[in-house]
């Protein structure tokens, strides 16, 4: 697994840009050095000769002018001529009598080639009655000899010397190959950093396409002052990135809004279905007492004025439950299956409780209840005051009806407390039995009544603990119930900012 592992990475590595563009670099070096060493040997010798023809033959018509015109030529003079061009030169008129002879060992060379021993004589150049010959013989000193005919029938003869050309040639190749080892050196660190310059911002943009794939559109292309078709090319990617992410951004906005539609469509069809099905079954006792009264005074049952006053009065009775249990129904539809936005308003949450103490003061007296509630304190809250004061009603309703003598004691108290988080939490208690543990979280369900019967002796419809669910969870506030020993604790928070 390793094995295959490292094979795949070297494989990605040579099949690489940079890798393929360092490669081309230094096995182009290489080729160049090789070429150049070609070339050295195949050129540089040729070339000598050449230039080394050319400068007998300077010498040559320099010294045929000096004699055909006259002009008085001394023995130093072509001896300077020797010394700067570095030949030997041998002049002898047209009897073979020595003109002029630099140094006695030419007269080796001359003699050879008067005795026409051209074994090891090549013509290399042969042309207006001027003959180049070349000596190449191995072990030998190797050397170029001119033979002309001056204009005034001298005979001049010049050697240069063709040794050095070889030992050049030697030493210009040892030094091509060791200059070739340190330029492929140099080379290989210039093209390693050059391929990596050429190919980090190919790899950066590779990078970039990849995310963009995989629709992340957070990194962007470094733009550079350079004018290139890299720099182009990663300006066109961040162009077409950021069109990508708004495109995509507005398409998952559009599908969110469908979904959002889709779900409140769903909401609204479940909220329908909820409400029929709510309805249909409260409404049946009701409407089934208003029914049967009806016929009662129609069929007149009861002849006299104060049975048919009662049956109208059950029949208004329970018309009046029908319409308030809609109505609050209507009102837990709305705030569970659709986003309220209350409109909240500053107002003092003690005169508010002190409102709805004084609304229930008949009951209250009627049923010899005791409530206690410090209302000397004002307490600032910032919430909805339509809500708010549906949430102390329904607990205030649910406590006065609940509310049973225990251990000599009758009561309701009502208490509000700070809480840390910018909020009051408000306590409803009551003296009366333990909601069993059980029933704790049934409780705030709709249409649910600890009597489970539901006989028409129970007041209210059921709703109202619903309808305080409903808003807390529409605030995020918290709520719920305690037991005590003789009684039971309702409470809420309620936002003071």
């Amino acid at each position: 697994m390793k094995q295959n592992k490292i094979k795949k990475v070297i494989t990605e590595k040579m099949n690489s840009i940079q890798f393929r563009l360092f490669t081309i670099l230094c096995v182009s070096t290489i080729a160049m050095v090789f070429i150049i060493i070609f070339v050295n040997n195949l050129v540089l010798e040729s070339f000598y000769i050449y230039n080394k023809i050319n400068k007998a033959k300077n010498i040559y018509e320099f010294i045929n002018n000096n004699y055909k015109n006259g002009l008085n030529i001394q023995d130093e003079d072509i001896h300077q001529i020797e010394i700067k061009e570095n030949v030997d030169i041998y002049i002898e008129d047209e009897n073979g009598k020595e003109v002029y002879i630099g140094r006695k060992d030419i007269l080796n060379q001359i003699y050879k080639y008067k005795n026409n021993n051209n074994n090891q004589l090549k013509d290399i150049y042969n042309r207006d009655d001027v003959v180049i010959k070349r000596v190449d013989n191995q072990g030998i000193e190797k050397y170029m000899l001119l033979y002309a005919k001056l204009d005034n029938s001298y005979l001049i003869y010049i050697k240069i010397s063709t040794s050095p050309i070889q030992e050049s040639v030697r030493i210009s190749n040892q030094t091509l190959i060791i200059i070739g080892f340190l330029t492929v050196i140099i080379s290989a660190c210039v093209s390693s950093l050059i391929s990596k310059k050429f190919t980090h911002p190919i790899i950066q943009l590779n990078e970039i396409t990849k995310k963009v794939s995989n629709l992340d559109f957070s990194e962007k292309y470094r733009i550079t002052d350079a004018d290139d078709e890299i720099n182009k090319l990663g300006k066109n990617i961040n162009i077409m990135s950021d069109k990508l992410e708004k495109t995509i951004s507005q398409l998952r906005q559009y599908n969110n809004e469908l979904e959002r539609d889709i779900e409140e469509k769903s909401k609204i069809d479940e909220m329908r279905r909820q409400f029929i099905s709510d309805v249909s079954h409260e409404l049946k006792t009701p409407i089934a007492l208003i029914q049967g009264y009806a016929e009662g005074l129609l069929e007149n049952v009861n002849s006299d004025e104060e049975s048919r006053k009662f049956y109208a009065e059950v029949i208004r009775d329970e018309s009046n439950k029908m319409d308030s249990m809609v109505k609050e129904l209507l009102e837990l539809m709305k705030l569970e299956y659709s986003e309220r936005k209350f409109e909240d308003e500053e107002f003092d949450l003690r005169e508010l409780i002190n409102e709805e103490i004084r609304r229930q003061t008949v009951i209250i007296q009627e049923k010899k209840i005791d409530i206690e509630f410090d209302s000397k304190k004002e307490v600032k809250v910032k919430s909805s005051q339509k809500h708010t004061e549906q949430v102390i009603n329904n607990f205030l309703t649910n406590a006065i009806k609940n509310c049973i003598e225990k251990d000599g004691e009758k009561k309701i108290t009502i208490r509000t407390e700070k809480r840390k988080n910018k909020k009051v939490r408000v306590y409803v208690y009551n003296t009366g039995n333990k909601i069993p543990k059980e029933l704790m979280k049934k409780i705030w369900d709709r249409f649910y009544k600890v009597d489970s019967s539901r006989n028409r002796k129970v007041e209210g419809t059921g709703i109202g603990l619903s309808l305080v669910k409903a808003i807390m969870n529409n605030y995020g506030n918290e709520y719920g119930v305690n037991n005590y020993d003789n009684g039971v604790e309702f409470y809420c928070d309620i936002n003071t900012k």
